[in-house]
């Protein structure tokens, strides 16, 4: 399952659900842009209990914006996270102390989160990239 979290009319907030938007019927696993409201689909992940559950959001790395990062529940708390309410960190914990399911977080870092912005060149092209990665994952695995 893949699980998009961001806000987008914040610029490269919006990069999760940009790429939930970019792979919604092209992949066969499940895809929900959670927006920035992820704790609202804890019951529905639950229910669907995936085995991988793959959270993207945009998280502050300290790095070069677009940056990729595939990080483990534990690793997300030494980032300075989220504009959301709940943290990814914090949510995924919720979920796992559900169901048995491996959570994995892909962060990009963000060039730029202004209100009423569309993507940065950065986040746009890191978000294709992820997509390609995923599509080629998923299509290597059937």
């Amino acid at each position: 399952m893949l699980l998009g979290i961001g806000n987008t009319l914040k610029g490269d907030d919006g990069l999760g659900p940009k790429l939930c938007e970019r792979l919604l019927g092209k992949i066969t696993a499940d895809v929900i842009d959670a927006g920035t409201v992820p704790e609202n689909y804890i019951g529905q992940i639950v229910k669907k209990a995936p085995k991988t559950l793959l959270i993207v959001d945009a998280v502050d790395l300290g790095e070069a914006a677009g940056t990729v990062k595939l990080l483990r529940p534990e690793q997300l708390q030494q980032f300075a996270l989220s504009t959301h309410c709940l943290s990814p960190h914090l949510f995924g914990q919720l979920v796992s102390s559900e169901i048995d399911v491996k959570i994995l977080f892909i962060a990009v870092q963000p060039a730029q989160l202004t209100l009423g912005r569309g993507l940065s060149e950065p986040a746009a092209r890191a978000v294709e990239s992820i997509a390609q990665d995923i599509e080629q994952t998923l299509i290597s695995n059937r």
